[in-house]
């Protein structure tokens, strides 16, 4: 149970994190609000791992978080480019299967959910499927976070991290052509292969030190996104009103990491996994119980075939 509490929590943050980030992306650039978040994050993983006095645990154990790191960065390119050439309603849904990588992999070293557990996962993996497709609503929605940690952007904006320049504004979405829509499918995949691994990199390293695991990971991702913005060199804009917006994000982003990472030493990699990634069901919830935007019914039939998931997980 304390796995299946953890992994929640960590769904939690990540998806309170997601929301907030579509309200720094109106105040701020992309660039801003990742670099910011990542700073805040790896501040916050250093100062809890090392007030509470757990050393270096050696190579050995760090490397497949750090090679995660490697991985979530990949996985975040991908995805917002594929945000930026592609359909949402069609990105969105393929990355958020990212869960199925470790939960294969739970499976492969053995584990056994119940039946009643695989009935569950099966529920709750259909329901965030169905929450993600999201029809673009120019104007109301605060945009679409489909890998955990990550700000929810509207799709145009996506481009942004490319210095890929703006679609004019109208009325409508532009319709992406054949070629770019196949190649948004496939950085899709990627988003959502490479988010896998990088939960299957923490599981390794937790087993040495959880919040070596949590601290591991962000040194990795923001390193190699400090790298890419020198070599970039994007245009930042920051406001004021963003600032404590982004602060939030960074640290609920950390603490869902240091979460799922304390799950996976409480229980079944394959369970934690599913989830862990039930993460969009809030980010939608909370766009509608703060902002009041609509759901659309099959998102409302996903919110409650998860809950359901859920509740059979648990039994």
């Amino acid at each position: 149970m304390l796995g299946i509490a953890f992994a929640l929590g960590a769904s939690l943050c990540w998806g309170s994190g997601d929301f907030l980030g579509g309200f720094c992306a109106r105040r701020a650039s992309l660039w801003a609000v990742i670099i910011g978040s990542q700073a805040v994050g790896l501040a916050g993983a250093a100062l809890v791992t090392l007030l509470t006095g757990h050393g270096w645990p050696g190579l050995h154990a760090v490397w497949p978080v750090l090679l995660g790191g490697l991985a979530s960065v990949t996985a975040i390119s991908c995805f917002y480019k594929a945000l930026a050439i592609g359909t949402m309603s069609i990105v969105a849904p393929i990355s958020a299967t990212n869960a199925l990588v470790p939960f294969v992999a739970g499976l492969a070293l053995g584990e056994r959910p119940a039946p009643i557990q695989y009935a569950g996962i099966a529920l709750a993996a259909v329901g965030v499927l169905l929450v993600a497709i999201e029809p673009a609503r120019p104007g109301e929605t605060i945009g679409v976070g489909a890998l955990p940690g990550e700000p929810a952007v509207e799709p145009e904006k996506a481009g942004a991290l490319f210095g890929d320049p703006a679609p004019a504004a109208s009325g409508t979405a532009p319709v992406p052509g054949r070629r770019a829509q196949r190649r948004a499918i496939a950085l899709s995949l990627v988003a959502a292969v490479s988010m896998g691994l990088v939960l299957i990199g923490y599981e390794a390293t937790s087993r040495y030190d959880p919040l070596w695991a949590m601290l591991g990971g962000r040194m990795s991702s923001a390193t190699l996104f400090a790298v890419a913005f020198l070599a970039l060199r994007p245009s930042v804009h920051v406001t004021r009103s963003a600032l404590p917006l982004i602060v939030a994000v960074g640290l609920l982003d950390t603490s869902a990491n240091g979460l799922i990472a304390v799950a996976t030493t409480q229980g079944y990699l394959s369970i934690v996994a599913v989830l862990g990634s039930l993460y969009p069901v809030v980010t939608v919830l909370l766009a509608f119980a703060v902002l009041r935007e609509r759901i659309a019914p099959h998102q409302l039939a996903g919110a409650v075939a998860t809950l359901a998931g859920i509740a059979l997980i648990a039994a």
